[in-house]
């Protein structure tokens, strides 16, 4: 390996793994090509890479902020266009990038142009999902299991609810990496996770509510009402913790469903829910291997499903609906459409919706992976998830910085307010 080429990761090799980081390549000879490539391997062993073809300019230097790929994973000016267009060395692989203790390790390397191509430089870029300071704590406390993250510093802080998504098990990604941008976030595992039961037949309200007041008695909170977060399935138990819990202030839809799906739902020991279901025989095959399932819940507007639809214009919060136009998972644009007639047919004015043409059903914290399809749980086969990786990845990238300020936004609090609180707790102390 040469030791004249050098390649930088600017402004640190170590950042957050929602954070841009420059790319520059110097020492080359002027207008060489050559090929940057990145490299990294996730929490399953499955090796994601990419590619691409710069030339050089007439100092021999690349900038991936300012130059063009010539040819590879992706084409024009994408400068973090290595991270998002890095694919699996096997099909139907979803990057898998749970635990919030070890980073996203990626090996950027520059090689001559043609075949393998010597290489010429490298450099490791540490992605981690906890910023300095931040403290993960274990929960597991009454019925609920997750685990609390805590920025630096006394707060007060807003409080979040992250439910991510349905599957069994607890992801950390994008709980730690709000609770490193100012939020005190709790996520939380509904089911095979620690001591929990490896299935459940229906799913309880009362657990939420449990989770929701652990989050409000937590010392760095400054306000009495938090924030939820959701994902797919997770979506629609965000629009039912909304509408029938108190203490709710401000809600993320991202590619749900307008009714409670596949479980029946439950409060106090009493159905409040029906669960809308599904038909799996109309899963579309591809000749990828691969289905699309956008089309096999059944109808919520029929009248026999209507019982499933979630009363959501009995909410006290806010809501932000985020739908993929691509979505290949749910039909989620049209419940969307759905949720937003309801609440103006009631007189409601609390929510705004943002929508992504090219973007598709799993929109996470940005520049991880783009993946366009993956083994699904429910189905039971590999799906297609949608969307078009340059636009997915742009789409992840805007919705990340407005689900901030949104929280931000709704969900503030000061010292006076946290005071206040401390007095509540205190009195209701001496009071047992």
């Amino acid at each position: 390996m040469s030791s004249q080429v050098r390649l930088r990761l600017l402004p640190s090799a170590r950042c957050l793994f929602d954070e841009h980081v420059q790319v520059k390549v110097a020492l080359l000879r002027s207008r060489q090509v050559v090929t940057v490539r990145a490299r990294s391997t996730d929490e399953k062993g499955v090796v994601f890479s990419s590619s691409a073809t710069y030339r050089a300019d007439g100092r021999g230097e690349i900038d991936l902020d300012r130059d063009p790929s010539l040819g590879g994973s992706y084409v024009g000016v994408e400068p973090t266009g290595l991270l998002w267009s890095m694919r699996a060395d096997r099909p139907h692989k979803r990057f898998q990038k749970t635990n919030s203790l070890s980073p996203h390790v990626v090996k950027f390397s520059v090689h001559e142009e043609g075949g393998e191509g010597r290489m010429l430089a490298e450099a490791t870029n540490e992605r981690v999902l906890m910023g300095d300071g931040v403290r993960r704590v274990p929960v597991k406390e009454g019925n609920f299991r997750g685990v609390l993250f805590t920025p630096p510093g006394g707060g007060p802080f807003p409080a979040v609810l992250d439910l991510y998504t349905f599957g069994g098990g607890l992801s950390e990604k994008r709980a730690s990496l709000l609770a490193s941008r100012g939020f005190v976030v709790l996520t939380v595992a509904l089911y095979g996770h620690d001591d929990m039961p490896k299935n459940i037949r229906e799913v309880h309200l009362d657990y939420f509510e449990e989770a929701i007041e652990f989050l409000r008695r937590q010392d760095q909170v400054g306000n009495n009402r938090v924030g939820v977060i959701s994902l797919s399935k997770s979506g629609d138990l965000a629009l039912s913790v909304a509408s029938f819990l108190p203490g709710v202030g401000a809600t993320v839809w991202i590619n749900g469903c307008c009714s409670n799906t596949l479980l029946p739902l439950y409060y106090k020991r009493s159905q409040i829910l029906p669960a809308l279901m599904f038909d799996v025989t109309q899963i579309i095959p591809t000749e990828s291997g691969a289905f699309i399932g956008n089309n096999v819940l059944h109808n919520p507007l029929t009248e026999e499903n209507k019982g499933s639809l979630i009363p959501i214009e009995q909410a006290k919060g806010r809501f932000l609906f985020v739908a993929s136009e691509d979505d290949l998972n749910w039909d989620s644009k049209a419940y969307m459409d759905v949720m937003v007639e309801r609440l103006k047919r009631h007189g409601k004015e609390n929510f705004e919706s943002v929508c992504y043409p090219g973007a598709g059903h799993y929109l996470e914290p940005p520049y991880g992976p783009y993946c366009p399809s993956s083994f699904h749980g429910i189905v039971g086969k590999p799906v297609l998830w949608g969307g078009e990786p340059r636009s997915h990845a742009a789409a992840e990238v805007h919705i990340w910085m407005k689900i901030q300020e949104f929280f931000r936004t709704l969900l503030s609090c000061d010292a006076t307010q946290n005071k206040a609180k401390s007095l509540i707790q205190l009195q209701s102390y001496k009071q047992q």
